[in-house]
């Protein structure tokens, strides 16, 4: 499906964005991009917008519940995809707002568990399903308190979570008005029927006449 294009582009600038973030290696093409310093910070529009560089062990904007957790959000992470690229193909009939909804909040999901699952293999700090994700957009905001924690700018995000929260609005604005309407064809056929019942007893009606 052509939506499903949608999500794999959000999946690709997601990670090239994290990659030019933290940096890459590719020994057999002599290829070693540095990346950003762990905390480094820059400014893009004044301190309005920074990109800072963290990591995150949690879930999405830097909330974390513990390293138990890791396991459990990766594995749900991988099955919330499949569930979703499922769900892509069961919904055709909708109209595309809705289904771009559900592909960004697919692409923005894939994106992250990218980094969860083998980001810690591919950085050799840890095993496979314990990869940290990547955050580097910095947004000024008001002050804000959040399961406890006191945020003073937005919690450092990325373009995986742009998407799924962008996605989840549009999901919440455009659900009910996503349905095929149904009605007005129930009702001309209904229509139908009743004038060709009554054409068919008038036809009765007039041959009796006839007789």
């Amino acid at each position: 499906m052509r939506i499903l294009f949608v999500s794999l582009c959000i999946v690709i600038a997601d990670q090239l964005t994290k990659l030019f973030v933290k940096g890459f290696s590719i020994p057999f093409l002599d290829i070693n991009f540095s990346g950003m310093n762990y905390g480094e910070s820059v400014d893009i529009i004044g301190s309005l917008v920074k990109f800072t560089y963290v990591e995150n062990p949690g879930m999405a904007f830097g909330l974390d519940f513990g390293e138990s957790a890791k396991l459990f959000l990766s594995i749900f992470s991988i099955i919330a995809s499949i569930a979703l690229i499922y769900y892509i193909f069961k919904i055709q009939d909708r109209k595309l707002p809705y289904k771009l909804a559900i592909a960004f909040i697919l692409g923005g999901a894939i994106g992250n568990l990218i980094d969860r699952t083998f980001y810690g293999v591919i950085y050799g700090y840890d095993s496979v399903f314990y990869g940290r994700v990547v955050d580097f957009i910095s947004i000024d905001f008001f002050d804000f308190t959040l399961f406890g924690h006191t945020y003073e700018r937005w919690p450092i995000f990325n373009i995986a979570d742009a998407f799924v929260t962008i996605g989840v609005f549009m999901l919440i604005i455009f659900h009910h008005k996503s349905h095929k309407v149904k009605e007005p064809a129930i009702l001309e056929t209904t229509t139908n029927e009743k004038i060709e019942i009554i054409n068919i007893e008038k036809k009765d009606s007039e041959d009796l006449s006839t007789e």
